[in-house]
């Protein structure tokens, strides 16, 4: 659209020869940024990196306080049940990317202070009447840096992927769930953590969001029953919040992340030297008084992944299992859309259908 103008009215442009020469060359110069932009969008939409301009302009901030987080109980102990429901409502997430059936609601997170979105989608069996009674396991989907909530719809199509492989017996009966993690503006990565004065994001991932889905949903409260699953940046996320969290979660799933936070150059918790060591997978298993009961996949190629699933296994000791495999490709949204189908059927055979 922008060459076709440009080219209407290139003979029109009327002056003295300095100035029809400027507004040429400002012409020109539109026409680039114009195709520079529909580009982004496009392989934006295609990738959904960015939910929204806030996101994309780094003006976004989801941080409502930052107040001190209470230690954790047990899943589902009194801790959890000191604290009022959270009844949410739940709409489409409009964004034709996205299949018509994830839900989203807007979380106001009453443990960490954050603010954001979570969308939900509910398994093939949920509604049918013969599982009326049945309580569901859970998966909490963390995208990459940056990244949306809706990528693992959209883009991995995790959903579409797992309807017909629940429905043969192959995958069990996972409710997905998907929160908001770019929860700060200004190109800063919380790496899932809760750092002290700026965001609680690890409280918000596995206190807030899980409680929500309690509440909400016929979800199983037993830690057995819940997992983590992230790529890249929400790769890290995954393993070291399972690790960190037995108390939530039973397993995790990696796909090609890393050990130490400060691989993102934009995570806050690379930048601090306590917190890059606390938040690191392997630092997380030798410092564990007890070996936590988590089984964790781990999957990426040599230089992207591997290794780093390697060094944890080389720490971990029973009852933590660590399961490296081996892939070949690139670091693309494409790749990890691959892996669900094996990563999921490897997380039925640890948390398997009831």
């Amino acid at each position: 659209m922008s060459i076709t103008v440009a080219l209407l009215f290139w003979g029109k442009v009327g002056g003295p020869q300095p100035v029809r020469t400027l507004t040429r060359i400002v012409m020109i110069m539109f026409c680039q940024v114009t195709a520079v932009l529909m580009v982004f969008v496009m392989v934006n939409n295609a990738n959904l990196i960015y939910g929204n301009w806030d996101d994309l302009l780094g003006t976004g901030n989801h941080v409502r306080a930052v107040p001190p987080v209470p230690p954790a109980e047990a899943a589902g102990g009194e801790a959890a049940r000191e604290l009022p429901k959270v009844k949410q409502s739940f709409g489409g997430v409009n964004d034709p990317a996205v299949p018509g059936d994830v839900q989203k609601t807007e979380l106001k997170g009453q443990v960490s202070g954050v603010d954001g979105e979570v969308l939900v989608w509910l398994p093939p069996q949920y509604n049918d009447p013969a599982f009326k009674d049945k309580k569901f396991p859970v998966v909490e989907l963390i995208p990459g840096y940056p990244g949306s909530s809706s990528t693992w719809y959209g883009t991995l199509k995790v959903s579409e992927q797992l309807k017909p492989l629940m429905q043969q017996g192959k995958v069990a009966p996972f409710i997905l769930v998907s929160p908001r993690t770019l929860l700060l503006g200004n190109n800063q990565d919380a790496g899932c953590t809760d750092i002290p004065g700026k965001v609680n994001a690890d409280a918000w991932i596995t206190r807030d969001v899980p409680q929500m889905v309690l509440d909400n949903f016929r979800a199983d409260p037993s830690a057995d029953r819940w997992a983590i699953a992230g790529y890249s940046a929400g790769a890290h996320c995954a393993a070291k919040l399972s690790l960190s969290h037995p108390n939530r979660y039973r397993a995790g799933i990696a796909m090609s992340g890393y050990n130490d936070p400060a691989s993102e150059k934009d995570s806050l918790v690379g930048k601090d030297p306590k917190l890059r060591e606390a938040n690191n997978p392997v630092n997380i298993l030798k410092a564990s008084q007890q070996p936590p009961k988590v089984a964790l996949l781990v999957s990426g190629s040599k230089g992207d992944g591997y290794e780093d699933g390697e060094a944890i296994r080389a720490a971990a000791k029973a009852p933590t299992t660590i399961q490296v495999e081996e892939g070949v490709g690139p670091h693309t949204t494409e790749q990890w859309k691959k892996m669900v189908p094996s990563a999921f059927t490897w997380l039925s055979s640890i948390i398997p259908p009831q």
